[in-house]
């Protein structure tokens, strides 16, 4: 009995010191230098020395270091990372390629939508917090396109002094509807509006030779199902409407890389798509980057992936085993060449960033720094829109007065919490967070007004409360709980999928079964409508929602979404009118959910259609409830004068028009000049109108300016899938010019086509 005892204590021992080994190295994982070694390498300054520094640099490999090129790490390094988040709350940037031997450093990625995604520690235990930015979906409400460049600028800055220089970002998938999960980590369901902002967020991180890696490439707008469903499409929907957006970053982006989406498209997982991969993205469009899988469940055959062109499989060597690769070049599947074109995209682009001068220095005082988090809060100011502002006395609810010896109320069970959205790949870690309570109380600090928090946990007192204070702000929406990326393993997924329906309990994130809000939220609303006059809304969230059973019973609605790291003191500034609101939805809001198009979390197969969101809307003259483009400010602005100054064009010529716009209110402000394009006279299917060009102009108090918007006639065109070509049409077309996508909101005009 004592010597069975001692065996088990050694055994026992043994385990505890292999965990203890095991636990160490997930702590220390190793953090490599991506950085090349200049003076290693002859100067090349022209893409053809870099091309043929790539090819001696690939002859140079054996086909077994070629193969080490094609993936993330080892499936032991892909575990410890994830024990490092797991246990120690860090996110490691994720290696790939690299080697010693020829001095090709690894590159390292890391996701970035809202901030840098992984951790950079400075000493055991500190965590040097980054800059977190609004969500996409509220940048996408700005309208701002110089100011996305400007937050690219920041997180480009910031991977750099992180030791990042390949990124995850951005994410250009189109809104096809507002339940899909990940909708905040996307701009817009526009893909002009779409195209232009992933634009510039690839020219400011490749600006500090970040590798920007656009994803998911393509047809990925359903969350819950995203590793089985098998999604549906003409060859019209997927040119004109799920591709263009992809096509502006590849071709006039000169993105480094774009990540294939989980999902089939036609019958065959995009990971192993040749007709996209190779016959759209390299032989149409000219793509000369690489493309990288989608995580863990992204790849199932390693030939057929090889035979698309799928250049990197992430995060970790699942199906690029060498054994499968050899045989398959010995049964004549594949080739070694083919292997080496693999190689020659990605490490061609790896030596065309690394080898670049960089236009600064990334030391750690560059993250986080104040005027960053300034930018982090302007953004935030600049993307909330505000959807309804009645008169109360004659006068609106917002913005609220300032004057001292009052009390506001902050009422729900967000009002306090550090909520920034979801928490998956697009996660952040920041120094601080900035709640909506926090905000608004520091806000009055100075003003001597009493700040009163209510979590909203008792109805009745919640009530109490509202009808004895001054201002109530009440607090509602989701956390990543209800909506973001879905986290579930894929083989429930794919049980999910089959059934239809949920199979167990609901996990955090994933794609959102129906628009309203949660119903203590609901309730909440309900509740306290009729309490107090001066009462706003503030939503937080990343897409739309059905607002049908309380919009007509609260006098104001302000989308705050997920606001980032200042975004308590963004909303602050925001209800007592310190910052006039800019902000326009990048979506359609319908009355009633099923106007939308056919939605399910958990499908095996799905048809995306030719029309969705404005469009949707305008071809079956449904009316929403707010447009797409809509958002009230606390000035008005008045359009006159619409010109077009090109009345006839030729294919070759580029429209030009321009317009009027005045402030006629008793507050500056910025206003979203919008430019959508009519087809009346076309002789095929297409929308009533396409959004085409937009400006954000700032004006004074009576400030007048003649705005000039200016569109190509190709971006006119239309894709004939019978001759397999894109196509103008000689006709007259309308030009709209005006505040939203509504109908009552435009000027029109004509010009023709010759």
């Amino acid at each position: 009995m004592k010597k069975t005892m001692k065996i088990i204590g050694y055994i026992l021992l043994a385990l505890l010191l292999l965990a203890g080994v095991m636990l160490y190295k997930v702590y220390d994982y190793p953090v490599h230098s991506v950085e090349f070694n200049k003076a290693k390498f002859s100067a090349v300054d022209t893409d053809e020395k870099i091309d043929q520094l790539t090819r001696s640099l690939i002859e140079k490999m054996s086909l077994d270091e070629k193969i080490q090129q094609l993936y993330g790490r080892p499936i032991s390094d892909a575990l410890t990372l994830v024990g490092s988040s797991a246990i120690f709350g860090r996110t490691p940037p994720v290696y790939g390629g690299g080697n010693e031997r020829l001095n090709i450093p690894p590159f390292a990625f890391s996701d970035g939508p809202r901030g840098v995604r992984a951790n950079k520690l400075r000493t055991a235990g500190d965590k040097l917090g980054v800059t977190s930015f609004p969500v996409s979906m509220a940048r996408g409400a700005s309208w701002d396109v110089e100011l996305e460049s400007q937050i690219y600028d920041v997180i480009g800055k910031e991977m750099r002094a992180s030791g990042i220089n390949y990124t995850g970002t951005p994410t250009i998938n189109l809104l096809r509807h507002p339940a899909w999960g990940r909708a905040q980590e996307t701009y817009s369901e526009d893909p002009w509006l779409m195209g232009e902002f992933g634009l510039a967020a690839v020219n400011a991180l490749q600006h500090h030779n970040v590798m920007s890696c656009a994803k998911h490439f393509a047809l990925n707008s359903i969350e819950n199902s995203r590793f089985v469903v098998d999604v549906e499409v003409d060859e019209r929907t997927l040119r004109e409407v799920y591709l263009p957006h992809f096509k502006k970053v590849v071709q006039q982006g000169k993105v480094a890389s774009l990540m294939s989406s989980y999902n089939k498209v036609l019958g065959e997982y995009a990971g192993n798509n040749h007709y996209l991969l190779t016959d759209i993205l390299r032989d149409e469009w000219g793509f000369e980057g690489f493309v990288s899988s989608d995580w863990f469940f992204g790849t199932y055959d390693g030939i057929a992936s090889i035979q698309a062109g799928l250049n990197v499989e992430m995060p970790y060597q699942k199906v690029y085993q060498p054994d499968t690769i050899k045989q398959g070049i010995e049964d004549g599947q594949i080739t070694e060449p083919d292997i080496d074109e693999l190689v020659f995209d990605t490490l061609r682009t790896q030596l065309k960033f690394g080898l670049a001068e960089d236009p600064m220095l990334y030391p750690d005082s560059i993250i986080a720094t104040s005027k960053s988090i300034e930018l982090a809060r302007i953004a935030a100011e600049k993307s909330m829109v505000l959807l309804k502002n009645s008169k109360v006395n004659n006068r609106p609810v917002l913005p609220f007065d300032k004057s001292s010896n009052k009390t506001i109320a902050v009422i729900g069970r967000l009002a306090d919490m550090e909520n920034l959205g979801d928490t998956g790949s697009s996660k952040t870690t920041e120094p601080y967070v900035v709640t909506p309570y926090e905000g608004i109380s520091a806000y009055h600090k100075s003003l001597g007004n009493k700040v009163v928090l209510d979590k909203a946990t008792d109805l009745n007192a919640s009530k109490k409360l509202a009808k004895q204070a001054d201002q109530v702000i009440v607090v509602v929406g989701y956390t990543h709980v209800e909506e973001g990326e879905f986290l579930l393993a894929s083989e429930e997924a794919n049980k999910a999928a089959k059934l239809g329906k949920r199979t167990g309990p609901k996990t955090d994130g994933g794609d959102r079964e129906n628009l309203k809000l949660i119903p203590e939220d609901e309730a909440l609303i309900q509740a306290l409508a009729s309490t107090n006059e001066n009462l706003v809304v503030v939503y937080v969230g990343g897409s739309a929602i059905d607002l049908s059973s309380w919009d007509s019973q609260v006098p104001a609605i302000l989308f705050s979404w997920y606001s980032g790291m200042e975004g308590g003191n963004a909303l602050a500034n925001i209800l007592y009118g310190d910052v006039n609101p800019s902000g326009k939805l990048p979506f359609s809001i319908a009355k009633q959910e099923s106007d939308y198009p056919y939605f399910t979390p958990y499908t095996e197969k799905i048809t995306y259609g030719y029309y969705h969101g404005y469009t949707l809307f305008d071809k079956k003259d449904i009316e929403p409830a707010y447009p797409f483009g809509f958002g009230l400010s606390y000035s008005k602005y008045d359009y006159q004068d619409l010109t077009v100054l090109t009345p006839e064009l030729t294919q070759d010529d580029t429209l030009k028009v321009q317009v009027t716009v005045t402030n006629t209110g008793d507050i500056e402000g910025e206003e979203v000049v919008q430019l959508y394009l009519g087809f009346d006279n076309s002789a095929i299917d297409r929308p009533v109108k396409l959004l085409r060009a937009f400006d954000k102009v700032h004006l004074n108090v009576g400030e007048s300016k003649t705005v000039e918007l200016a569109v190509k006639a190709k971006d006119m065109a239309w894709y004939n899938p019978e001759a397999k070509e894109w196509q103008i049409e000689k006709m007259t077309y309308q030009v709209y010019v005006g505040s939203s996508s509504a109908k009552q909101d435009l000027l029109v005009e004509n010009y023709t086509i010759l």
